[in-house]
């Protein structure tokens, strides 16, 4: 595998020692070498790892670097992720109006990139904005469509993030049990492809997990948490208890 490959399948098994590692030795590499797109991969990388520690500061600073690099090399292409931490940095922060306007960017990006994959994981992060916002009818019907497209292409590797997306929006409507399932759907659907959620979302998995804790209890909350563990995610969707 290249070392994109290699650095993202680390992160998303939650090795991060061995991404920072990784990441440290390509930027020299790919400096002397002259290698644009191995040295943004690489710190976009640390940017990854810094957010997922908390450091949200440390994470667009690693970011910028990795956008300054791309616009300098004269290829869009490698923009697209550092743009994309950014936007997550600012959901992440709390400031949606900014983290909206920095998604439909990236979507404008990605289309012009025709990377309809990433399009779909952008409206996906756009959906939250507007969750947090407080748009739910908007939320929604983003949410919606983004399952759609996952579901009906067969991108297996986004189907734990629909259900966070669910998990959100079922605990933004104060349906704490439906939330408390869709927990379990997700965590069960990150396990069966070996991943841990990316920082933005896993965040939004703890904010949803301590609400229906505090509003369930935690007994409530474990045995509806338990039979969401079972469930195939698709059949969860048609769950007619929503």
């Amino acid at each position: 595998m290249s070392f994109s490959e290699d650095v993202r399948a680390a992160f998303r098994r939650g090795e991060t020692d061995a991404v920072v590692r990784m990441s440290e030795a390509e930027i020299v590499r790919a400096q002397a070498a002259g290698d644009a797109a191995g040295e943004v991969e690489a710190r976009y990388s640390l940017a990854r790892v810094a957010i997922r520690r908390g450091d949200l500061s440390g994470g667009a600073a690693r970011a910028r670097e990795a956008l300054e690099i791309a616009l300098r090399s004269g290829d869009r292409g490698l923009e697209e992720r550092p743009r994309h931490v950014l936007a997550g940095v600012a959901r992440m922060s709390g400031d949606f109006v900014r983290a909206r306007d920095l998604y439909r960017e990236s979507i404008a990006l990605n289309e012009a990139l025709d990377q309809p994959k990433m399009v779909n994981s952008e409206y996906h992060n756009l959906a939250f904005c507007e969750l947090g916002l407080g748009n739910l009818d908007v939320a929604r019907t983003l949410f919606a469509d983004s399952r759609e497209r996952v579901f009906h292409n067969g991108w297996t590797d986004f189907v734990p993030y629909v259900c966070v997306a669910d998990a959100a929006l079922a605990s933004a409507e104060a349906d704490h049990p439906r939330a408390a399932r869709m927990i379990g759907v997700a965590d069960a659907a990150f396990a069966s492809i070996g991943q841990v959620p990316d920082p933005d979302d896993a965040a939004d998995l703890a904010r949803v997990r301590a609400a229906a804790v505090e509003a369930l209890g935690q007994a409530a909350f474990d045995e509806q948490y338990a039979e969401g563990r079972l469930l195939d995610p698709q059949a969860a969707f048609g769950d007619d208890r929503r």
